[in-house]
Formats: structure tokens, sequence, C-alpha cells
């Protein structure tokens, strides 16, 4: 399956995603893209489910370069919001989309909440062309407690409040290194290239 694949786009057009995933893919010598190189505008993720989203951007990524593509979906989602913000992470507090006030909004819902754990969820899609019919799916789960103010200046979206209890850091805090290793979308894409070296 590897051998097949040269070049693949990225189905993103976040520049904290993309650094992680070209650091992350770098062992596998592809020649990655961004969704930018191919002036493709951005499809809309209307699904309530991260793998509906993350197919459809990959499919229509496919489409418009004609090459493979990779797409993720990925939010944090909070136990006593019942999974929110989850697919809307993105969008929490509304658009424009602004991490600022995504960030606002959740600590604002949870200051009095007895019970502050999270998780960030990943799933990752890889399809070799638009009509791909067997996708290759892969996720990744980070568990961690939403904290009411923000530590470190490192990583992107809710890093600086997603608290590592066993590590007493947040996402934020770690090194760009231990978190490729640790993280939803670290693991998810670890899966997905043990699922391409078969």
């Amino acid at each position: 399956m590897l051998n097949d694949i040269k070049k693949l786009v990225i189905a993103s057009g976040n520049p904290g995603k993309l650094r992680e995933f070209s650091a992350l893919l770098d062992p596998l010598n592809l020649e990655l893209l961004p969704q930018s190189a191919f002036e493709m505008p951005e499809v809309d993720e209307p699904y309530p489910t991260f793998i509906e989203n993350a197919l459809i951007k990959a499919r229509h990524a496919c489409r418009h370069s004609g090459l493979p593509a990779l797409a993720d979906d990925s939010g944090i989602c909070v136990n006593t919001l019942n999974g929110a913000p989850g697919v809307l992470s993105a969008r929490y507090a509304g658009e424009p989309k602004s991490d600022q006030r995504n960030n606002q909004k959740l600590v604002d819902t949870l200051r009095q909440a007895p019970d502050r754990s999270a998780y960030y969820y990943c799933v990752i899609v890889l399809l070799r062309h638009a009509d791909d019919p067997q996708p290759i799916i892969s996720e990744g789960l980070w568990q961690g407690n939403i904290i009411l103010t923000p530590r470190g200046d490192g990583g992107f979206g809710y890093d600086p409040y997603f608290y590592i209890p066993e590590l007493q850091k947040t996402a934020a805090e770690l090194h760009s290194d231990v978190k490729n290793t640790i993280s939803h979308r670290g693991k998810a894409l670890a899966r997905l290239i043990q699922n391409l070296q078969r």
C-alpha cells in the first residue's frame, strides 16, 4: 500500500495541524502537499460525527488534486457536556474561528462544574482516490482535564487549558516531540502508519 503512494495531500488549512502531520509523517519519505497548493475551496463539515467529516474532507481533497489525500477531524470532548464541543471545537464560539473565544467560552461554561475531565479525539482518513471504497481509518484518544487558567505557549486550540495529570503539564507546555508521541493525533497517525506499512 505505502509503495503505491509517493505524494499525499494534507486536507487541512490549519498551520498547527500541518506542522504536526509533517513531523509525524517525515519517516515515510512522502512528498506532502498542503491543500492550499491546489487552491481548493474549503469544504463544509456538516456532519455530527468526526468520521463523516474526515471522510468528506479527504474525498474533497482527492477530487480537487487528483492525488491520494489524508484528512483528520479532531476536537476536544468534555464529559460533563456530553462530548461538546466535539465536532464543533473549532467553531465553539461561532464564526469567525477564534482559539481565544473558544477557550473563553469553554472555561466560562465549566467554571462551576465539579467534573472537568475531557479528552481530545482524532480520526484520520486516507483515501487513495476520491472513489476509494476502502478508506484507511485510524483514531486516537488523549485523556486529561480542563483547567481554568492557561499554562504554556506551545500548541494551538485548547492546548493551554488541556491538563495531563500524569505529566503535571498542559498540552501547551509539552515539547513538540513529546506531544506528537502521546497526543490524540500522534496516536492516530502512528496507527495509520502501521496500517500503511503492512
